[in-house]
């Protein structure tokens, strides 16, 4: 049996910012369900020490990364009850704001210290000597914030552990001062262009890239866009370097959490043979948010994180003429001030048209995603999207641009597709207002075909979305990192 020991900074229903913490309460289970021996690594961080259960003391580290108390935990998680490991670190992590930022959005300062210290007990764990009882044959790390621990496993030579480092968002990179590389107690030689050093500064993304024995991404069009210099971030030619050590593997949902027909925070249950329970869905929830009770109108929502790179300016540019069309709007999601404040003076100007709402709330995600007809996620680019994969799971048809794991995962609704019964959406490919609106547009128009559209809808919830394949897949890809680490390559 397989023991794998997954590190990260975030998972549901603990802490979540984005799609991260889904993939990490999710993929544990499928993993453990294909018969690996599963457990977590975490920070302490205050959501996560009173959320975890039976937690008991492994070992009292003591003074390290400027905490002065440090310990490991061992507890269970609630609902899957899978093992995890927590770092109670007061100093380093009981505090308020996001994992990442403090209350105004300013990064912590001290970040470098909080997330190395998370890569370092995973090293640890991975050399036998934190927890001699349960020792890891792959340690998987998640983006930036974990990926020290691959570098800290290649500077441990007796280390037998595999190394498998997934960039969920290669825009995000754990970037710091060069001068502060003494605070990771790593080995100078690690410190050059060769190793963290990235334009004169650390990277953290860059040690998991560099230093794992595989790496893999989270939709295999996104693995191939990365090692180009306009998706790459400035890593491209790393990933190049790497070659055949990169894999692309898509993302699942769960199941049981995103499925309609049992769902307890929607109107009316349903299911792709029962559709008129969406339109149940669809009434509860103009009535809920106040919009027009309009049948005729096509219901667009947006449930993300209200950035540039979310391509949440488009939906506002376009907004005037689609409104004009009729097309209604409901959103939910934060970030950059501006575009709140924009999304903010829309509602005031078309009252009963667009509903927003600032802030993040899982069950109204839900209602909106049951509720709508289509959901847009216009990214300039996206890893994988789960956004998507929750609206084809409930019928609701997805706006897309052709990026990422968006486009191994929605099929445009062209005439061809439609024929042949695979379309499942709408995409598009340039990032402008005008291409976004002409695919809203399409929709629109496909929708006034009444049975047209429940093909459309009822292709899209039959698609094969759980994390039983992507389980498989990496289960295959652990067994590659092994191989590789025991040829020493």
């Amino acid at each position: 049996m397989m023991r794998v020991l997954h590190v990260a900074a975030e998972v549901f229903p603990l802490v979540k910012t984005g799609g991260l913490a889904d993939v990490m309460a999710a993929l544990p289970v499928a993993l453990a369900e294909h018969g690996a021996e599963v457990r977590l690594l975490l920070p302490g961080l205050p959501r996560v020490l009173d959320g975890v259960l039976h937690s008991r003391t492994i070992i009292d580290i003591g003074s390290c990364f400027g905490a002065l108390r440090v310990r490991l935990l061992l507890a269970r998680m609630p609902g899957s009850r899978l093992p995890v490991y927590v770092i109670d670190a007061p100093f380093l992590y009981r505090r308020d704001g996001s994992p990442y930022q403090d209350r105004h959005g300013e990064e912590w300062s001290d970040n470098l210290q909080r997330f190395a210290l998370l890569g370092w007990v995973a090293a640890h764990l991975a050399a036998g000597d934190a927890d001699p009882q349960w020792v890891p044959d792959v340690v998987h790390a998640h983006d930036w914030h974990a990926a020290m621990a691959c570098a800290y496993i290649a500077d441990h030579a007796p280390t037998q552990a595999a190394s498998v480092y997934t960039v969920h968002n290669m825009a995000f990179q754990g970037l710091f001062p060069m001068h502060d590389w003494a605070m990771l107690g790593l080995a100078s030689r690690l410190m050059s262009p060769a190793g963290l050093e990235f334009h004169g500064q650390l990277s953290f993304m860059k040690a998991g890239l560099k230093f794992a024995d595989r790496v893999s991404t989270v939709s295999p069009n996104y693995a191939r866009e990365i090692a180009t210099h306009e998706f790459g971030c400035g890593l491209d030619g790393v990933i190049r370097g790497r070659d055949g050590a990169v894999a692309g593997i898509i993302n699942g949902i769960d199941p049981a959490l995103w499925n309609p027909a049992t769902d307890p925070a929607i109107a009316t249950r349903y299911d792709a043979e029962r559709l008129a329970g969406k339109l149940d869905c669809r009434r509860a929830l103009q009535a809920e948010l106040g919009l027009d009770a309009d049948d005729d109108a096509l219901l667009l929502t947006v449930v993300s994180r209200l950035t540039s790179q979310k391509g949440l300016d488009l939906v506002l540019s376009a907004l005037p003429e689609l409104l004009a069309a009729g097309v209604m709007f409901a959103v939910q999601g934060n970030g950059e001030p501006a575009l709140e404040a924009a999304f903010r003076m829309a509602q005031q100007a078309h009252p009963g048209r667009v509903q927003v709402h600032i802030g993040y709330d899982e069950g109204r995600a839900h209602r909106l995603i049951a509720g709508a007809d289509v959901i847009a996620v216009p990214s300039r680019f996206e890893p994988c999207g789960l956004t998507q994969m929750y609206g084809l799971r409930y019928g609701t048809v997805p706006v897309v641009r052709r990026v990422g794991g968006l486009a191994d995962t929605v099929i445009d609704a062209t005439d061809a597709n439609v024929a042949a019964g695979l379309a499942t959406g709408f995409a598009f490919d340039a990032a402008t207002p005008a291409a976004f609106q002409r695919a809203v547009l399409r929709a629109q128009e496909a929708r006034r075909d009444v049975e047209g559209w429940r093909r459309l809808m009822v292709t899209g919830m039959a698609q094969p979305l759980s994390w039983a394949g992507p389980a498989s897949d990496y289960l295959a890809l652990y067994q590659r990192a092994r191989e590789d680490r025991a040829r020493g390559l």
